[in-house]
């Protein structure tokens, strides 16, 4: 995949084409409804998710107890690949920070099966996952026990700060923590998959307490809506118009204005299938590495197209 140096206005988004089309995002939004729905790119990204639910769906009995964090001593970055030495020629410190991965609800770490891998692969030295109860009853709960696990991490690795990635409800728990429980003490950057910060339609037809809470104008989004002033991290929300848990699409943009976020747009990636996608690992990397950087004064939008 190539990347784009670009940097990125505040409240504008990238649009990561899900396949080598690099069909930029206006042209692609001009097609009639039909030819859309039958595309290369839809069908492609229904099959991929078929197939990866059901492989999750065998992965997930072995993600049920939380990983313990194992730093690879062996890490050298001058014994690297040329690619993994180039993805950190900017800052080559980001290799050591710890990344954590959240998941989303019901479910468990084994959705971050490929992308754990991948981060290695691609010179992470220390990357673990995080999982919560299946019972949590509410988002605030969840976002105090994200913040211990990250401080224990922090001991344990002896580095003042983490990077967090979070998957669908993984991500607003991640959000919640650093906009309102002081948590950007602690994380560098956030990147959001398929997260609803925005809230989803689908929250209506389930009415327990936590699900009510994904719903648009409930009071935790009202309160995350709330000034932020001075927030440290850096965040990135990844969504995609192929999201079958995010109704409209556009709710998994966070558009917060302290936080000047930037919005990546991929199509034709389903909900689950968003950990795994190579075109998504890419970006969560490159911007866990310090390569995706925010101007300063520049509020005119652009267009980024990557392939």
């Amino acid at each position: 995949m190539e990347t784009s140096d670009l940097p990125s206005p505040p409240g504008w988004h990238d649009t990561l084409p899900a396949t080598g089309s690099g069909v930029p995002a206006a042209s692609a939004g001009g097609r009639g409804g039909l030819r859309s729905l039958l595309s290369a790119t839809l069908v492609t990204g229904g099959l991929t998710e078929l197939a990866w639910v059901g492989a999750h769906a065998l992965l997930y009995p072995l993600g049920t107890r939380t990983e313990q964090l194992r730093p690879d001593a062996r890490y050298r970055p001058g014994t690297q690949p040329p690619t993994v030495r180039a993805l950190f020629a900017d800052d080559p410190l980001a290799a050591r920070i710890p990344v954590v991965l959240v998941h989303g609800l019901v479910d468990n770490r084994s959705i971050f099966t490929v992308m754990r891998r991948s981060l290695r692969r691609r010179g992470f030295a220390q990357v673990c996952t995080w999982n919560y109860s299946p019972l949590l009853r509410d988002v605030e709960s969840a976002a105090a026990a994200l913040g211990a696990h990250i401080e224990k991490v922090c001991q344990e690795t002896g580095h003042e700060r983490v990077h967090v990635v979070g998957h669908s409800l993984g991500g607003l728990v991640a959000r919640y923590l650093v906009q309102r429980l002081g948590g950007d003490r602690r994380v560098e950057s956030l990147v959001t998959l398929g997260t609803p910060h925005g809230g989803t339609l689908w929250a209506h037809v389930l009415p327990t307490p936590l699900v009510r809470q994904l719903r648009p104008d409930s009071p935790l989004l009202k309160e995350l809506a709330e000034p932020a002033p001075g927030c440290r991290t850096r965040v990135t929300a990844v969504y995609s118009d192929m999201d079958q848990m995010l109704v409209p699409c556009r709710v998994g943009r966070c558009d917060h204005p302290d936080l000047q976020a930037r919005n990546v747009l991929v199509r034709g990636v389903g909900h689950m299938s968003l950990p795994i996608h190579r075109a998504v690992v890419d970006e969560v990397a490159s911007t866990l590495a310090g390569r995706r950087t925010r101007p300063t004064g520049d509020d005119e939008p652009d267009t980024a197209a990557v392939a």
